[in-house]
């Protein structure tokens, strides 16, 4: 796929969230292909479009998390990528200690968003913050209600 494994896509896409990359494992599977796997799963999803709704993605997580998703091997490939982003600054930095934080966050078109499961020894949840600005001035604004979001979140659950 491209100069790289469909492996070094599939990890860019989560870990840097590269566009080039998700747009390469898309053409790969196709459109149909994506539309009939989201529908196995009871996701609307328009590839055309690109987009799922709050809980369309937080449905996902859920199946990642409870392991029905993936085998178990690559469920814990792809948890350990959305552990080990290079943008830690969303979610993850306002989850306290003591939360293993795995997340796939994204930056497009004025869009900041942040899908999160939230896990301690003792349960596991999930957290889908998604903003839409008018361009990157305001990113910090929204990053700062995603803190606000994610903290009141934990600490009524943990």
């Amino acid at each position: 796929m491209g100069a790289y494994t469909s492996g070094f896509q599939l990890r860019s896409m989560i870990q840097d969230s590269n566009n080039d990359s998700w747009s390469l494992l898309m053409q790969a599977v196709g459109l149909a292909g994506l539309s009939a796997y989201a529908a196995s799963l009871d996701i609307a999803y328009d590839p055309e479009v690109n987009t799922l709704s709050t809980s369309d993605m937080a449905h996902l997580l859920a199946e990642l998390s409870e392991g029905r998703l993936l085998n178990a091997e690559h469920t814990e490939q792809l948890l350990s990528y959305m552990q080990d982003t290079n943008v830690e600054d969303l979610i993850p930095a306002a989850v306290p200690s003591g939360v293993t934080v795995f997340h796939k966050y994204g930056l497009l078109d004025g869009e900041l968003h942040d899908a999160a499961i939230l896990s301690t020894s003792a349960a596991s949840f999930v957290l889908v913050v998604y903003t839409k600005g008018g361009g990157l001035d305001d990113v910090p604004q929204r990053t700062a209600l995603i803190h606000d979001i994610t903290t009141a979140v934990t600490a009524a659950l943990f």
